[in-house]
């Protein structure tokens, strides 16, 4: 599977370490950047690119990685098709991938150990998209806003 990791100066330290560290596991890594650190430089871009990158490579996952993992998400979401959550401990991580079919997580480097947030990536990547009817429903129904800009009827 091929994994998309970009980070912002704050998340520089664990997408370096994830980069290595999931290659090693054998994941096809792409390293998305920031490719040096810069204590200013800003995370929406390396956000955006990933988010890009993962809608165009269908079957991909992508990871983006700040201090809290919170604009992250929320850039990579901005992204037409990307479906990026906030993965903050093992039932997220797992249920945004199970329920919601994440193909994009977000991580706060400066909220967890680098173990810990390893652990995350890894239950991130390592949980499937359940295809419970119910789950799949509402997923279309996002996606159909995300094309029609339509809100949809509330039921009664």
């Amino acid at each position: 599977m091929r994994v998309y990791l970009g980070s912002d100066h704050a998340g520089f330290e664990l997408k370096s370490h994830l980069v290595t560290h999931l290659a090693a596991k054998g994941y096809d890594v792409v390293d998305v950047g920031a490719h040096h650190y810069d204590a200013n430089d800003d995370y929406p871009s390396f956000c955006l690119h990933t988010g890009a990158r993962v809608v165009a490579d269908k079957g991909s996952l992508g990871i983006v990685i700040g201090g809290s993992g919170n604009g992250e998400q929320i850039a990579a979401n901005k992204i037409k098709g990307v479906r990026a959550a906030l993965i903050w401990n093992l039932d997220t991580a797992r249920l945004s991938r199970e329920h919601n079919d994440a193909n994009v997580a977000g991580v706060g480097a400066r909220q967890h150990s680098l173990e810990e947030a390893t652990a995350l990536v890894e239950a991130f990547l390592e949980t499937s998209f359940s295809g419970a009817d119910r789950h799949a429903r509402r997923i279309s129904e996002v996606a159909d806003y995300e094309i029609s800009q339509e809100l949809p009827v509330l039921p009664d």
